[in-house]
């Protein structure tokens, strides 16, 4: 009997351990590599891709000239890099010896990590004869996109203490990198208050969102019970899983915040509602897949002018490969990891 890898299913850190290019820092993204505008955030001190989404529209889109709601004064001429071939991706990494790793010789790592690339080894599945002529070798996992991304909108619209992303720290960044005056640091008699942010919800609202989602019921084996997960006196979720996240983020993000949140917030939180919605249709065709593909370029360009820098680590950027993914490797319930999840398979040798 022969096998055919075809494509691997896994996480994000995974990910980085089979595809050889390291999914940490400013270079985490696999598709993009060192072709990214991701830096480092001053005062947070970790990556952020607050500003890699812009080169991506139309040459002629007006986001691309708006120097007030994303960096200030910054205009966006540059366009995005396409993505390497299969074949052009094998001659790079041939480029690169082989790693040798050992307790003797410690953490190797090649010249120009983290400046120039960020590949830490050669995978072994380059030995594989078919393996350069793969369109898509490595899926992005949606439903571990689909959950980062829910909590940081869930977690920093209800300002969960220690989870939000609208903390000190990126308000700090906000001021030396975008024009929200209203949003900045102000000492006030040796102190320094937090100025509520527009997509912040307030307290009373916050508690109406606890109240709605303890009282809220499903039809069996839409979802699990996602009340039992509600502590209404502390105003927090817990406990809650992956698909209770998926089913969060395409149902019921529009409804909970519709009439809380300003429109232009809540149309944008709505949108990418609809984008994870449509990508994970179990029947898709090729038009319905460009206009996505086109659409979640202009969402993520609105979430910018929204939430701060802090918001959007890797995982925020990643939507706008999507697209391209299903429409190589086809309907995302064949590339994720929902029925390894589920399934406890043990390997008798």
């Amino acid at each position: 009997m022969r096998a055919t890898l075809m494509w691997t299913i896994n996480d994000f850190p995974t990910y980085g351990m089979l595809f050889g290019w390291s999914t940490h820092e400013k270079l985490a993204c696999p598709h993009c590599m060192e072709n990214n505008n991701a830096f480092t955030l001053t005062n947070g001190g970790k990556a952020s891709f607050f500003y890699c989404h812009r080169r991506f529209l139309p040459y002629n889109h007006r986001y691309r000239k708006n120097k007030k709601d994303f960096f200030v004064g910054i205009v966006e001429k540059d366009v995005a890099t396409p993505r390497l071939s299969s074949e052009e991706l094998h001659d790079v990494i041939s480029e690169y010896g082989d790693m040798v790793f050992g307790l003797q010789l410690g953490k190797q790592k090649f010249p120009g990590f983290d400046l120039t690339h960020n590949w830490v080894k050669r995978s072994i599945f380059w030995e594989l004869s078919y393996w350069k002529t793969n369109l898509l070798r490595h899926n992005l996992d949606v439903m571990h996109v689909e959950k980062n991304m829910f909590e940081n909108i869930f977690n920093t619209v209800m300002d969960v203490k220690g989870k939000t992303k609208d903390n000190i720290m990126a308000r700090l960044d906000i001021s030396l990198l975008c024009n929200h005056k209203n949003m900045e640091l102000v000492c006030y008699e040796s102190q320094v208050p937090k100025p509520k942010a527009s997509f912040v919800l307030e307290k009373n609202a916050q508690l109406l969102v606890y109240k709605w989602l303890k009282s809220l019921r499903f039809p069996d084996g839409h979802a699990s019970n996602i009340s039992r997960l509600v502590n209404v006196e502390e105003c927090r979720l817990y406990g809650m899983k992956s698909h209770d996240c998926h089913v969060f983020m395409q149902t019921l993000i529009p409804l909970a915040f519709r009439d809380l949140l300003p429109k232009g917030i809540w149309d944008a939180l709505t949108k990418i509602s609809n984008f994870f919605r449509d990508i994970c249709s179990s029947k898709l065709n090729v038009d319905h897949i460009e206009r996505l593909e086109t659409n979640i370029i202009e969402t993520l360009c609105k979430l910018e002018m929204i939430f701060p820098p802090s918001f959007f680590d890797s995982m925020e950027h990643h939507p706008i490969h999507l697209p391209f993914e299903t429409k190589v490797g086809g309907p995302v319930q064949y590339r994720w990891m929902y029925p390894f999840k589920q399934l406890d398979i043990t390997v008798v040798m």
